[in-house]
């Protein structure tokens, strides 16, 4: 990642005033998003809903209401803003991975949602990319909540699991096929965080862990596999899971994160394929937005 989109990435984090409303280039924008825990006014205007897409065999319900409090978008709804912006990241990240041969990614179907700090809304992030790469005709996606100390998606997701990434992990008995937790949204499958445990950085930076990781790329290389990883400034296993990535997205919180944090973060993953920032709860009420592969 080049200094100058670092540098206009994070002149967009300063004082309340000192912007003007416009995310830099390199990010797209996202509305606001509510905390999970907080009472949460309708954020997405509801269309009409359709009954729930499904298979012979449908896994578990997601709670369509649930996400619209949590201003998340839904496979249900007609055409909303935020189901836009989320078309807008994700195109570039299909590409990278499921492009012609000569521009795809190395590992391009492995993708991380991160950010420098908690708070700053990736786990929101990554729950809306899924639901819309879902959406896609031909494409199918996996879920990872790798935020294994703060995990949140499937409390977005209104879903239950007994098992997850960390007994995976633990447990040599139990398979992926195990924990995986199949939803009504068809070609949306999620890998919950799984069991709190007391060194789950020592087993996200495991050698076990690398070896899942190859395995999801090897046995699904036409799925996308979108990690939903450990803030970078906060944990060490989070650079390790970086590096094992084709792609990694940044999601970074308008005029609160630090400068100082978004440069720290990025610097600890240089190198590494960054294809872009996310700005996200921005406060602006245009229609513009913005997002470029890095």
């Amino acid at each position: 990642m080049s200094k100058n989109l670092i540098e206009k990435a994070a002149s967009r984090l300063r004082e309340p005033h000192a912007s003007n409303g416009f995310p830099p280039p390199g990010a797209a924008r996202v509305p606001d998003a509510p905390g999970p825990d907080a009472p949460i006014p309708l954020a997405v205007p509801v269309h009409r809903p359709q009954p729930a897409a499904g298979d012979d065999a449908p896994g578990q319900s997601i709670d369509r209401a649930r996400l619209r409090r949590l201003g998340v978008m839904t496979p249900d709804d007609e055409r909303t803003q935020i189901g836009e912006q989320f078309r807008l990241l994700k195109r570039p990240i299909l590409d990278n991975a499921f492009g012609p041969p000569a521009s795809r990614l190395p590992r391009g179907n492995l993708v991380m949602v991160a950010s420098s700090l908690p708070g700053e809304g990736k786990s929101f992030c990554a729950v809306n990319l899924a639901i819309s790469i879902a959406m896609e005709m031909d494409r199918t996606v996996l879920l990872v909540d790798a935020d294994v100390e703060r995990s949140k998606v499937l409390h977005y997701l209104g879903l239950t699991a007994r098992h997850g990434l960390l007994d995976i992990l633990r447990t040599p008995e139990l398979t992926v096929g195990d924990a995986l937790v199949r939803t009504d949204i068809e070609r949306l499958t999620v890998l919950p965080g799984g069991t709190p445990y007391k060194r789950a950085t020592e087993l996200l930076a495991s050698e076990a862990m690398r070896k899942l990781v190859r395995e999801l790329a090897s046995r699904y290389p036409d799925r996308l596999i979108l990690f939903d990883s450990p803030p970078l400034l906060m944990t060490t296993e989070a650079t390790v899971l970086a590096a094992h990535m084709g792609q990694i997205i940044v999601v970074v919180e308008e005029r609160q994160t630090p400068q100082d944090a978004l440069k720290k973060a990025l610097a600890m993953i240089a190198g590494l394929p960054v294809s872009g920032l996310v700005l996200n709860k921005s406060t602006a009420r245009h229609r513009d937005y913005y997002y470029d592969a890095v």
